[in-house]
């Protein structure tokens, strides 16, 4: 793909209720390598909860408002690669053998998740401007597995000078989180999680960053409860935070 003059930016439900500030820094980077930024003013879920939870029927009447609302031909950009790979791989699947299926499948061929547009499509240089700091570095099954994206996370993480990564013990699994399975099954989720932020706290790091919000929230909210002392982060607003003179960086 190459670099486009504007994309569609996708918030997610997260992002937009919970981390409003990460999809600012988000179209703040992509504005900032020349990319001009649209967000559709009446997207609302991409429709996974009802998906995953089985109500197909549901999940296509919410999904079929975002075919409406990111029509065209743009990229779509989307901070979540859960979210991404709802509209990348579920879409052609849901739709499939319906009247809005060759509309799916448009949308999937553009969507694109955000660490992956910013490191392999604008190649984007990153001055690091802030001291030295150790972070920890979660990648979600989505962004390691559907996706596949959890190279361009530390790919871009990389290119800044004074961040040392590191990845916990057993980085590979699930943090718990997974939507509607912390909700189906709480107490595997719990334990999954506390294994997650016990890892996280090993790498004496004072920063977790992931690429997606609700594997942010679980482990975060998981941590606090169990007294560790990093904090979390999505990727959006640490390269924001790291790569803006301070005066800018509000």
């Amino acid at each position: 793909m190459p670099k486009p003059d504007s994309i569609l930016f996708f918030g997610t439900c997260l992002v937009d209720l919970s981390s409003p500030q990460t999809g600012l820094a988000a179209m703040r980077l992509i504005q900032g390598a020349g990319v001009r930024v649209r967000f559709p003013r009446d997207q609302t879920c991409c429709g996974q909860p009802a998906y995953n939870a089985g109500y197909h029927d549901e999940a296509r009447r919410v999904a079929r408002l975002q075919l409406d609302v990111l029509a065209g031909e743009e990229p779509v950009v989307v901070p979540s690669a859960s979210c991404a790979g709802m509209l990348r791989v579920h879409y052609p699947r849901l739709f499939a053998g319906t009247a809005d299926q060759a509309r799916a499948e448009q949308l999937a061929d553009r969507v694109v998740e955000f660490c992956d547009f910013l490191d392999r499509v604008l190649q984007i240089a990153l001055v690091d401007l802030g001291p030295p700091v150790r972070v920890a570095v979660h990648h979600s099954c989505s962004a390691r597995r559907e996706m596949a994206v959890a190279d361009a996370a530390m790919a871009l993480l990389a290119r800044l000078s004074n961040v040392t990564l590191v990845e916990p013990d057993h980085a590979e699994e699930c943090c718990g989180f997974g939507g509607t399975f912390a909700i189906k099954e709480p107490e595997i989720s719990a334990a999954m999680a506390t294994d997650k932020a016990a890892a996280v706290a090993a790498t004496a790091a004072p920063l977790l960053l992931s690429q997606d919000c609700g594997c942010l929230m679980n482990i975060g909210g998981t941590a606090e409860k169990a007294g560790h002392a990093f904090e979390t982060q999505h990727i959006a607003d640490f390269l924001w935070a790291r790569t803006t003179p301070p005066a800018s960086a509000s």
